[in-house]
Parts: structure tokens; C-alpha cells; sequence
């Protein structure tokens, strides 16, 4: 008799659609990609949608290709894990009746700073834990309230990706909490949508209907979709959600544990069962979400971070490219001592409201060496990970003990060691690099019944971790992040 040992994962990406097939050890089996990108919205002029019909001939076309190389009884259920904050309403046939307007659009960005017309800021902060971005679902809410009135009065629910493929695979409409608590119309403490906020922006109480769990089953692989996705009809489908909680969950961590992942932007997270929302928190951008598992929340930050230094490299650097590019940054600024001659950097490159100065190198002289600027950079971008750091711990009254790096910067040796120093903790590096499809195929395993829990799945896995610890540099370290958050406030207060 075959094992059922396979969860297939439909991963929808800003930049591709994935299907990957993994195993209960952790390991793909399969996996298809293909691009995906934004669409002109037909009824608005310069707004942007998601094509879901075209997203789905590209999930259909990825499955099949995937399904074509498996032993069809070894599959023990499907789930669906995207982006976060995006959704269109639906009819009660689960029609939809405008598209998927995306986190992309600008459209939002004047409902986000007149929200206080309907409801302050502040309030809506305490209740949902969310950050008021201009993408947030409330801003799209909104927007068809005050231009398309008409959709909101024909429609039965408001629909988050995840839930229109789930509906297309199972005829089954729920949305699931981990989408919802992006929305900023949730209240984060309950894990419930707020009936008060959604009374103040003029929505019945259950327009996003009741919430599915992760890992709870959504239906089975109807006759129509074992047709499109070469899924055999009546296989298990399970809700997934929002990737950030599955990939935080995949990257092995425990609760006040916190979880960085490292690319173009930096995502500092941690798993914790409580939270604040305070005026302090919201001065540190602090932005709270529903975990994977009920009654945990995910407390996260983030910054621009290999964006800076890809901007240094493609300036400093310019006749080299590929490895001989990463290793001569790394051996050149290694060889440059802590505090980089005196170099100081802010690396806040990203221009806002919020840092309307955003970006300063000081310290230059006719001798300052490239090599110097990225260590210097490298040390900035860990200082700022120590202030993330300091403010996660704050808002879910925790003390870290270690911090797990994953994603394309923590492969960089000398920034890991950075870390480790700046903050005087242990860095934790996995050899799983897929920890959004490992989260979610975990908590189809539990689903499944092949294992208790998404955490007695989880043990299954064998991470590998490489831990880099603090060297003797850390008490420097300690005294330049002092002197950097010193220099900060009074460059605030000037």
C-alpha cells in the first residue's frame, strides 16, 4: 500500500506562481514556476489588479506539470499560501464582482491618510495590531464604499486570494484567519473581525464570514479541478493563508524566538502569545499578525536592507559580478576593523513620511577605501536589526535568546557575524530554503492525520542549523551601536 506522504503547495508570489510538491521530511519532490505580474485595471485608469483567471491558468498549468511526475495515492493533500492583504467581493455563487485590486495599486494611499474620518488611527491600531500601510485591505474596504457602492450592495463576502482558489478547487468560501489578520479589520486579541471597525467604515459585521484555521479541511478536489490540476478528484484540500506565517512557522521557530529574513527588504519577526499595540509601538512601526496557530501572534518589522547594497555594489564595484563580486566585498571588508575608521552610516536609503531624511554617510575622508563604506554598511544594517530587535522584545514582553537567519542574506559570513556581535546572540542559519511551502505542507501533514500537530510535523525535519556566535568584538560592537543611537537622536532632534 503507497504511503500518502506528499502535500502539494500552491505558493502565489508577487513575482511567480509556484506548485511545489514536498515530502514529511522537508524535501521537494516537484516544483513548477511560472512569472506573475500585475495587470491594468479595465475600470480604473492607472490602478492595478490581479488577473486571478490568468493567475490560476498559470497554478493549473505548474500543477499538472508537477502531478505528471507523482504516484497520484502518495498525495495526502493540497493548501494554498499567497500574499497578504489582497481580495475582491463575491456573490453568493462565489462570482466575483470587480477584480483583485493589488497592494501595488496608489489607489489606497489617500483612503490610508483620511482613515480618520471614519475611525482614528490609533484606534484602529490597538484593535488589529497592524501598521497603517496605504496596501492594507481596510484602504480597499473603503475605496469601494466611497467609488463602488454598488459592488459592496450585491455582494455576499469579501474574499482573500487564498479563499477564490481554495473556492475554485473545492466550491467551498471561507476565508481563513492568518489573511485576515493583515487586513486591519480584525480584532488581532480574538481572532475574530472587529464588528466595530467594520461598523465605522459602513460594512456588515460578517462580511468577511466566519474564519477558517490553518490546517483545518476546506473540502475535498471537485471533478473540474482534478481536470485543470491533474490532482485526482477527492483529494483533502486544507486552508493555508498568508506565507509570512508559514514561513515563520517552517523556519523551525519556537515562541520568542525571533526569525529574520534577509533579501532586498529585511523581515524581522517573532512568534509570541501576546502583543501591544501601544503609541510606542506604532513609533517603531511595529506590526502584529495572526499567527499560524491560534492565540500566537507574529510581531514584525521591517527595513531596506541588500537593496542598499546592491545600490553600493553597482557603484562601487562595477567591473565585477557573481561570486567574484560577493567574495571580494566580504574579504576586502574584512580585513577592515570594528567601527570601519570611524565611518558611520544610516542606512534608512528608503525615503518616507516617516524618514523624510532618510540616508547619511558620515565620516569621510580622502582615504576612506570601498571596502570601509561596506563594512560600514554592514554594521549599519545590523544596528538597525539590534533596534528591531529591542522594539519586538518590547512588544511581546520576551528576551531573545537566539535569532534564525534565513533567505539570500544569510549567506553572507561576515554580516552573520556582525549579527551575532551587534546583538550579542547566537545566529542560527537552516539548511531549508523553503520555509513558506515547508510551513504550509506541515500543517497539511497534521491536517492529514499524519501527525498530531503542525509541531509534532515539524520534528520530522532535519534543519541542519550552522550557529555563528558572538566573537570577542561584541563588547565594541555594544559601545558603537550605543554611540549610533546616540548620534540618531540628536540628528531626530535637530
Amino acid at each position: 500500500m503507497t504511503t500518502k506522504d506528499i502535500a502539494i503547495v500552491f505558493d502565489c508570489g508577487a513575482t511567480n506562481v509556484r506548485v511545489i510538491a514536498m515530502n514529511t521530511s522537508g524535501t521537494i519532490v516537484a516544483s513548477q514556476a511560472l512569472s506573475n505580474q500585475t495587470d491594468e485595471d479595465p475600470f480604473y485608469q492607472g490602478g492595478r489588479i490581479w488577473d486571478v483567471e490568468k493567475m490560476w491558468g498559470k497554478l493549473t498549468q505548474a500543477a499538472r506539470q508537477v502531478t505528471a511526475t507523482l504516484e497520484p495515492d502518495r498525495i495526502a493533500g493540497v493548501t494554498i499560501t499567497t500574499f497578504g492583504v489582497d481580495g475582491t467581493f463575491v456573490d453568493q455563487d462565489g462570482t466575483m464582482l470587480y477584480p483583485v485590486i493589488s497592494w501595488q495599486c496608489n489607489r489606497t494611499q489617500p483612503i490610508m491618510e483620511t482613515i480618520a474620518k471614519y475611525i482614528p488611527v490609533e484606534a484602529l491600531y490597538r484593535t488589529s495590531g497592524v501598521y497603517p500601510y496605504a496596501y492594507n485591505t481596510i484602504n480597499k474596504l473603503v475605496w469601494f464604499k466611497e467609488n463602488r457602492p454598488d459592488i459592496i450592495d450585491r455582494a455576499h463576502q469579501f474574499v482573500f486570494i487564498p479563499s477564490l482558489f481554495i473556492h475554485k478547487l473545492t466550491g467551498h468560501l471561507q476565508n481563513d484567519a492568518t489573511m485576515a489578520g493583515t487586513a486591519m479589520v480584525l480584532d488581532l486579541k480574538h481572532r475574530t473581525p472587529s464588528h466595530d471597525i467594520l461598523a465605522r467604515i459602513g460594512l456588515n459585521a460578517d462580511i468577511l464570514g466566519p474564519l477558517a484555521e490553518p490546517g483545518s479541511q476546506a473540502g475535498f478536489i471537485q471533478k473540474q479541478a482534478a481536470t485543470e490540476t491533474g490532482i485526482p478528484e477527492g483529494t483533502p484540500v486544507y486552508f493555508g493563508g498568508h506565507d509570512t506565517q508559514f514561513a515563520i512557522f517552517g523556519s523551525g521557530a519556537s515562541l520568542n524566538q525571533p526569525v529574520l529574513s534577509s533579501g532586498t527588504w529585511e523581515i524581522l519577526m517573532a512568534r509570541a502569545n501576546q502583543f501591544r499595540a501601544t503609541e510606542v509601538e506604532f513609533a517603531c512601526h511595529i506590526t502584529t499578525e495572526a499567527d499560524a496557530i491560534p492565540a500566537i501572534f507574529n510581531i514584525g518589522q521591517n527595513w531596506l536592507a541588500s537593496g542598499v547594497l546592491e545600490w553600493f555594489s553597482s557603484h562601487f564595484y562595477r567591473e565585477l559580478s557573481g561570486d567574484v563580486l560577493y567574495n571580494t566585498m566580504i574579504g576586502e571588508a574584512e580585513a577592515i576593523a570594528p567601527g570601519s575608521h570611524g565611518l558611520s552610516i544610516d542606512s534608512a536609503f528608503y525615503r518616507d513620511a516617516a524618514s523624510p531624511n532618510a540616508g547619511t554617510i558620515s565620516g569621510l575622508t580622502l582615504n576612506t577605501t570601498r571596502a570601509q563604506i561596506y563594512r560600514a554598511l554592514l554594521e549599519s544594517l545590523a544596528f538597525r536589526l539590534r533596534e528591531g530587535l529591542e522594539a519586538l522584545e518590547c512588544a511581546g514582553q520576551f528576551k531573545a535568546e537566539r535569532i534564525i537567519c534565513v533567505g539570500g542574506g544569510s549567506k553572507n559570513r561576515l554580516w552573520n557575524q556582525l549579527r551575532a556581535d551587534v546583538c550579542n546572540l547566537p545566529i542560527q542559519i537552516i539548511n531549508q530554503k523553503e520555509t513558506t511551502v515547508l510551513g504550509a505542507a506541515l500543517f497539511v501533514f497534521a491536517g492529514a492525520g499524519l501527525s498530531q500537530s503542525p509541531i509534532t510535523a515539524r520534528e520530522n525535519i532535519d534543519y541542519q542549523p550552522q550557529i555563528i556566535t558572538p566573537s570577542v568584538d561584541w563588547q565594541k560592537y555594544d559601545e558603537l551601536y550605543k554611540n549610533h543611537q546616540s548620534l540618531k537622536r540628536i540628528k531626530k532632534l535637530s
